[in-house]
């Protein structure tokens, strides 16, 4: 009598997904490019609108929904969020591009941090509104950054601080080596 045995299934990671041929969770960084190009245009019109007439509260409540967006992503998944979904649609067209899901979650982790922070200082602190607009403006050129450039200040930290440094970087940044004056470019293919 002849047995199959099946492989064992991996149970769906809280971030991101499994693909097939990668070891890691990972998250398509196209749709996460895209989602923060949806928050960033949310986020940029209510800061402008406080900058121009001093109205905070529109600033306080994208705060808000941006603070329970990234605490949903960190804590929930990243499965039915909104930004994400939408991002993913509005990129179902191009190739992904399979980055580290660990990495991702140092980065969202910032963005909670840093909207929490305006909505403190906004609220319950009283500081003087420079201060808020301040923190939602690092918060903004972080996004900004993001889908304009690629560029994850959260993987360059998980990158150069981690123990397990990821392996799936947007743009092959984990295994790209920047050529010498003069030399050609080279990428490593050193996938452990």
């Amino acid at each position: 009598m002849n047995i199959q045995r099946s492989q064992p299934t991996k149970e769906r990671p809280l971030v991101g997904q499994w693909v097939e041929g990668l070891e890691v969770p990972v998250v398509n960084k196209r749709a996460v490019r895209a989602s923060a190009g949806i928050l960033f245009l949310g986020a940029f019109s209510t800061w402008l609108w406080g900058a121009i007439t001093g109205d905070l509260q529109p600033m306080r409540v994208f705060g808000m929904v941006f603070a329970i967006e990234m605490m949903l992503r960190l804590f929930v998944g990243t499965g039915f969020m909104p930004t994400l979904l939408l991002g993913t649609l509005m990129t179902r067209t191009q190739r992904p591009e399979w980055v580290n899901a660990r990495s991702k979650l140092l980065a969202w982790g910032m963005g909670l941090g840093l909207s929490l922070a305006g909505c403190v200082s906004l609220g319950w602190l009283g500081l003087p509104t420079i201060v808020a607009q301040l923190i939602c403006g690092i918060c903004l050129l972080l996004l900004y950054l993001e889908t304009a450039f690629g560029f994850c200040l959260g993987c360059v930290v998980a990158q150069r601080f981690s123990r397990r440094k990821p392996d799936l970087c947007a743009g092959d940044t984990c295994t790209y080596i920047p050529p010498r004056r003069g030399e050609q470019h080279s990428v490593l293919r050193d996938r452990r």
